[in-house]
């Protein structure tokens, strides 16, 4: 049995990217919906430390923001990127450029958001997969 299919069997989901350069890189890992790597926990710290849920709701699931567990299925990476750094004033959303904390972690926000829009990530409290 291959590694990818024992992994799902055990309840770790290993998702991967192909990044500009066609290197592939994986993008999160959960083990059993709310353990996750240091990188996503960092995104999911980054996403409460935002407050992001006052627009989006708690789940990502969306309030007078959209939903993210559907918006992340369709946006591309550079999509999401550029509407939290640069914003959509017109739709109310802030642009997040000038902030240290989103602007270091971005990609692992995408991942964290990512992972709940792929419903790999469960709602409610992350820890960090102890190896």
């Amino acid at each position: 049995m291959n590694r990818a299919i024992q992994a799902a069997m055990a309840g770790i989901f290993l998702i991967t990217a192909i990044g500009t350069a066609g290197a592939e890189a994986t993008l999160y890992t959960v083990v059993d919906g709310n353990k996750v790597d240091a990188n996503t926990l960092k995104g999911w710290r980054t996403w409460r430390a935002m407050a992001c849920d006052r627009c989006h709701g708690a789940n990502q699931e969306g309030l007078v923001g959209p939903a993210l567990v559907n918006s992340l299925k369709v946006l591309s990476k550079d999509e999401f990127k550029n509407t939290v750094l640069h914003g959509r004033m017109e739709k109310g959303m802030p642009n997040f450029d000038g902030s240290k904390q989103v602007v270091d972690n971005l990609d692992y926000l995408y991942a964290y958001l990512k992972g709940r829009a792929d419903g790999a990530i469960k709602t409610g409290r992350l820890e960090e997969i102890l190896k």
